[in-house]
């Protein structure tokens, strides 16, 4: 997966700098999903990520036994993804006191996308370069930006029946954060992924 991921940021990359195609985005992306991919780095993992990963027998009895669950990372995981916001906060803590860090892109993700702020800074650089004189001097091209959201239902339904017959599950608000990629916005994209769906963040983030 990860070997994936470092050939996916390299395209990313390249798309950005020798054919600048959208550079102020994918070059941001392709470079911290190389970072994010390094082996063994462990630079986008929180301390509890870290300390599932470590795979030590003692650490995930201690954090089973806090979640009623079976000792064993698969387990672990289920429970967290079903647990309250409030116990992953006291799971991570817990990890942190084992001696476990979060890495830098962990850190940088919970204080700047986590908390919505870094969106919000996008959208600010975003209107400060928009340009609507072409939008002017031509108003019919404003059909095609309206045709783009018809894009954003397509998706959405298209999520939600795939989960329906079965192929890949997505709940309702994955579908939703999955459906804004229609809308060929990114900025708005990972701001919405962010709070609807952040297990969804990277592969929305890219996609859009």
């Amino acid at each position: 997966g990860q070997a994936i991921m470092l050939l996916v940021s390299l395209l990313l990359l390249w798309l950005a700098i020798a054919k600048k195609f959208e550079p102020l985005l994918l070059l941001p992306i392709g470079f911290g999903g190389l970072l994010s991919n390094i082996p063994e780095a462990g630079m986008a993992l929180t301390a509890l990520e870290s300390l599932l990963a470590h795979h030590d027998a003692g650490q995930l009895a201690v954090i089973a036994a806090k979640l009623n669950c079976a000792p064993d990372v698969h387990a672990i995981k289920e429970a967290l993804a079903l647990a309250l916001p409030s116990v992953q906060s006291q799971m991570e803590n817990l990890a942190v006191d084992m001696g476990y860090t979060p890495g830098v892109l962990a850190l940088f993700y919970k204080v700047a996308i986590g908390s919505g702020v870094a969106p919000l800074v996008i959208f600010m650089g975003v209107g400060a370069m928009t340009d609507f004189g072409p939008l002017l001097a031509n108003p019919r091209t404003l059909l095609l930006g309206a045709a783009a959201q018809f894009g954003i239902f397509a998706t959405v339904l298209g999520a939600l029946t795939l989960n329906y017959f079965g192929l890949i599950s997505f709940t309702l608000p994955q579908a939703a954060a999955i459906g804004i990629i229609g809308g060929a916005d990114g900025p708005t994209a990972i701001y919405l992924s962010g709070k609807l769906a952040p297990e969804l963040l990277g592969a929305i983030a890219v996609a859009a």
